[in-house]
């Protein structure tokens, strides 16, 4: 089966990752399959709430790999929404214009239920881009020890219900767990990748349940987990042959418009 990964993070700062790496990343994957992948960018670079000139380059580094790798790689545009609507707009529509981006990305700035978030709907209305929010079932809303604010399912699920007309991607399924399912069941703008955590039993199947295959997308979170693993999962899952083809990659294939 082609498999499509729509959530990675390859220019990481640590050790076996990075631009170096990048040959041989693109050639190990399409040996288990993987004939694309979307990059979220260097999310925790320089903290979780970063200022407009760490946003750039934090997207700058996405594009340059996109850039050279055209026939494999995609970005989504990474966004601190606390900066206000104009930064916002601006660095989206730069990354949109110059780079193609394909989408928005967002981790720990923020809670997806702050009203800053309008701007983010703003933004993707304006440019047709899919948001793609960093979600994990954790009760908490606060920036203890240095993580940033964390974004429980329900409330990605109450950006999706506010924004009818905006396309949100629940990372983390594994994180979200059967609470993030519940949560998106009844928003037919809000899907999950497959991300987070080791694989758990029945966790795909369920999601497949409530929400149908055509709203669970497969995504990696490589580095931090390992490819083979999490496409282990879904082709392991008790689900048919064709929603596994549709998780595996042609979900990914109607957002990216893939030929």
């Amino acid at each position: 089966m082609r498999i499509f990964d729509i959530h990675t993070h390859p220019i990481l700062k640590r050790e076996g990752c990075g631009v170096d790496a990048v040959t041989l990343l693109i050639k190990s994957s399409r040996e288990l399959g993987i004939t694309g992948m979307n990059i979220l960018g260097d999310v925790a670079d320089q903290g979780p709430s970063q200022n407009a000139t760490q946003i750039t380059k934090i997207n700058e580094d996405s594009a340059r790999l996109v850039a050279q790798h055209p026939d494999f790689f995609t970005f989504f545009c990474y966004l601190n929404p606390t900066l206000g609507e104009r930064p916002v707009m601006r660095e989206v529509e730069r990354c949109v214009t110059r780079h193609g981006t394909r989408g928005i990305k967002l981790e720990c700035a923020n809670n997806a239920a702050d009203p800053c978030m309008k701007h983010v709907a703003k933004a993707a209305r304006t440019f047709g881009l899919v948001v793609l929010q960093h979600s994990w079932s954790m009760d908490t809303h606060d920036r203890a020890k240095g993580n940033g604010v964390q974004t429980d399912p329900e409330h990605t699920a109450l950006f999706a219900h506010r924004n009818p007309d905006v396309q949100v991607i629940m990372a983390h399924l594994v994180g979200c767990g059967y609470r993030g399912v519940i949560a998106a069941k009844h928003l037919p703008n809000l899907s999950v990748d497959t991300s987070g955590g080791y694989p758990e039993s029945g966790i795909i199947e369920y999601a497949v349940e409530h929400l149908g295959a055509d709203r669970v997308i497969f995504g990696s979170d490589l580095p931090i987990r390992e490819r083979s693993v999490k496409i282990g999962a879904v082709l392991g899952s008790r689900i048919s042959p064709a929603d596994k083809q549709k998780i595996l990659y042609d979900n990914a294939a109607r957002i990216f418009d893939l030929k």
